[in-house]
């Protein structure tokens, strides 16, 4: 038997062998996966290089000839020191770091470094491009570099990843982002430098993933995530209390538990955990491919970054363009790099399955919108699409447009072309409208000699109508036989959309809508049934968010007692003319927020019959008239299902239609509905409003699956919508 002593020095030597006790041996020095051999340098900024060490432990860094700098590693092991800048050229280097053991990382080069990031468009590999084995036989440039990142998501932010750092050659280049190397190829042909390419790219990924918790605050579109994203952040002091509490209703029911189980009655089941508290976990989750794939890094200096994303957030229009704010804001806080470059692509045509035409439009609007940022660049794919691939195989002139906006706008060569046709102004003349552009480099032409196509014009009592378009120098003239006086134009305004408009360096035109959509104001023509009545609110439907903001709202103004209460809802499709449904009934409320869109904020929340209405509509299947008390209203913010509780007559149980249960989930789908149950017709319907361009808007019965428009999804098809909501008052 062995004694005490020996056996506990033995037990010890065991802990020791499996790594568990790190505070009786020494730590090696480490550094993160972005620091191994082949790496690229950032040229002319200082170097960070960091790592960990046991506390205390004197660590050294030298790179190349320069003199070393000394550290010493904190309290919890880390360690950071800065190194001179280096100009591009020379080399290759080594680092080594030295402490209780000495680290080398060899044949490190000094020039461009490019973070590459989105979804399956960036991680596309060259192996799987254009002309692949042409590409792969002819990559011999030691000089182009490249690491990914693995496909790992995290609820917190994590210090390192399991990477390696690759040279170009045809061994290797195969398993490169397409994209990301093509550009790098031309840069590194006008540069002469070294590029070095971080790939953190995820295929079917969203946006909000890859941005940042405090990317998202500051957004006012984007409250709803900043919230729940700070709630779940072990810092943030509410998570602690909620937690705290959560502990304490659990040791209360511990103790509890005897009792119960003595007094023959069972025992109560345990208090859940807050599921507003469960960490993010997932891919589809914000902020947590930021936290693993990106966070890692951040301070590893850049010169810029490139984004292809879009594809999998591609139906919510506007919405994106906070996406990107938080983006690229969140990004260039974290680097402290100031405002870096971000250049970005545009997705391309695709079918999309049995999405409206315009959806796409809707989100490259978006897409474009984000110019608005400082600093960064968009990259059309139009003329390179594959409308039955939602990848297109031609990565190799998306890198070289990529290139090219770096060439211009970040290494300032003034002789690249870096954008295709951006249209400067519409002017309408005798009978049709003059389009002027921007950046029409060498002059606007048609790209495979054919007419140019997919314009399209529209005039007040018109919808959109093809047009002819005539190249005139910088202008495109438009006119259409039926639009005697157009006012406003839309290019390549479909999902499905490969105009040939291009600059005479071969960039293609951006799609746009301009010019002014008119329409008559009902309520100028003074209609009879809105003698007496005041506006209320006035909605541009356009604008639909989850935080409302009326461009009329009178709440606060108008004095009395609601006498009536009237809603009119006008829509205009691209193609046809504008429609529109009246209703009045008696007043049900005096309270004038509850009047509106029924958000949670309004307290508006009514299934009801109501009284003495009037309709007016020009829409087919709309009664219209006196329609006594055959009216009844389904206004409120919760979710629901479509049996009929309310017993509205004439309506289903088993669809959705003029009468639906409410569901209590306050902020969940939402209906603001106007019915007709004399005759089971859905008057006006704007649902989900929270969506924006996805809600559901219609007048009458939609043609779909559900009469009353849930789950059409259609807002965005409309080019006008206004919600305009009257009160007479006594």
């Amino acid at each position: 038997m062995l004694s005490p002593s020996l056996s506990r020095r033995g037990s010890l030597a065991l802990l020791a062998l499996a790594g568990l006790l790190p505070a009786f041996m020494h730590a090696a020095v480490k550094l993160p996966h972005i620091f191994t051999d082949h790496m690229v340098l950032q040229r002319d900024v200082k170097i960070p290089v960091w790592g960990w060490a046991d506390p205390g432990e004197k660590v050294s860094v030298k790179l190349g000839l320069s003199a070393p700098v000394e550290t010493t590693a904190g309290k919890d092991g880390k360690w950071r020191v800065e190194l001179p800048a280096l100009a591009a050229g020379g080399g290759p280097l080594e680092l080594n770091v030295t402490a209780s053991n000495t680290l080398a990382v060899r044949d490190i080069l000094v020039g461009e470094v490019w973070l590459c990031s989105g979804q399956s468009n960036m991680e596309w590999v060259v192996q799987n491009s254009l002309n692949s084995a042409q590409e792969i036989a002819s990559a011999n440039d030691p000089t182009i570099r490249h690491i990914k990142v693995p496909l790992v998501p995290k609820p917190v932010p994590q210090d390192d990843f399991n990477g390696s750092w690759q040279t170009a050659s045809p061994a290797t280049v195969g398993g490169f982002t397409a994209a990301g190397y093509f550009m790098a190829r031309e840069l590194q042909k006008h540069l002469k430098v070294p590029v070095g390419l971080i790939n953190a790219s995820w295929g079917g990924t969203r946006i909000e993933p890859w941005v940042p918790a405090a990317g998202f605050e500051g957004l006012e579109r984007l409250r709803d995530i900043a919230t729940l994203v700070k709630l779940k952040q072990p810092g943030n002091p509410q998570y602690r209390e909620r937690v705290l509490k959560h502990a304490a209703d659990l040791e209360a029911w511990t103790k509890a538990v005897p009792g119960a189980l003595d007094s023959g009655n069972g025992v109560p089941p345990s208090p859940a955990f807050p599921g507003e508290l469960t960490p993010f976990a997932t891919h589809g989750d914000p902020t947590t491919l930021y936290n693993a794939m990106i966070h890692p890094y951040v301070g590893f200096p850049i010169r810029g970054a490139i984004w292809y994303q879009g594809e999998s957030n591609h139906g919510e229009g506007t919405l994106y363009t906070e996406k990107m704010k938080a983006l690229v804001g969140g990004w260039r806080k974290a680097w402290g790099l100031g405002d870096f470059p971000f250049y970005y692509v545009q997705i391309a045509p695709f079918q999309y399955g049995e999405s409206p035409p315009d959806i796409l439009p809707s989100f490259w609007e978006a897409q474009y919108a984000a110019l608005s940022i400082p600093y960064t660049g968009i990259v059309p794919t139009t003329d390179i699409a594959e409308l039955n691939d939602i990848h297109p195989k031609n990565k190799q002139e998306v890198g070289r447009r990529l290139a090219q906006q770096a060439l211009k706008h970040t290494y300032g060569r003034k002789d690249v072309v870096a954008s295709g046709p951006i249209v400067k102004s519409v002017q309408p003349e005798e009978g049709r409208l003059r389009v002027t552009f921007e950046h029409a480099d060498g002059g606007l032409k048609s790209r495979n000699g054919q007419p140019l196509d997919w314009f399209e014009v529209i005039g007040e009592d018109t919808g959109y109508v093809k047009a002819q378009a005539t190249i005139e120098g910088n202008t495109v003239v438009l006119a259409a036989p039926g639009v005697a006086k157009p006012t406003a134009v839309r290019f390549g305004w479909s999902k499905l959309a490969e105009p040939n408009l291009v600059n005479g360096a071969g960039w293609p035109a951006y799609p746009f809508q301009a010019g002014k959509v008119q329409w008559p104001d009902l309520l100028e023509k003074k209609l009879p049934e809105t003698a007496g009545f005041q506006v209320l609110y006035d909605l541009d439907l356009a604008k639909l968010s989850n935080t409302l903001a009326y461009e009329v709202n009178n709440a606060g103004t108008l004095k009395g007692t609601v006498e009536k209460v009237a809603w009119l809802l006008e829509l205009k499709e691209p193609s046809s003319p504008a429609k529109y449904c009246f209703v009045s009934v008696d007043a049900f409320t005096n309270d004038l927020k509850k009047l509106g869109v029924p958000t949670s904020a309004s307290g508006a929340k009514f299934q009801i019959p109501v009284k003495n209405g009037v309709i007016l509509s020009n829409v087919p299947g709309v009664p219209t008239g006196p329609a006594g008390d055959a009216l009844n209203l389904e206004f409120w913010p919760d979710n629901y299902g479509p049996a009929n509780t309310a017993a509205v007559p004439g309506a289903s149980d088993a669809e959705y239609d003029t009468g639906d249960q409410i569901s209590e989930l306050v902020d969940g789908y939402g209906s603001m509905q106007v019915n007709h149950h004399g005759s089971n017709t859905t008057l006006i319907a704007i649902n989900h409003w929270v969506v924006g361009p996805q809600a559901d808007i219609g007048i009458g019965n939609s043609p779909g699956q559900t009469k009353d428009w849930t789950f059409t999804q259609n807002a965005s098809g409309y080019l006008y919508k206004r919600l305009r909501v009257l009160v007479k008052m006594k």
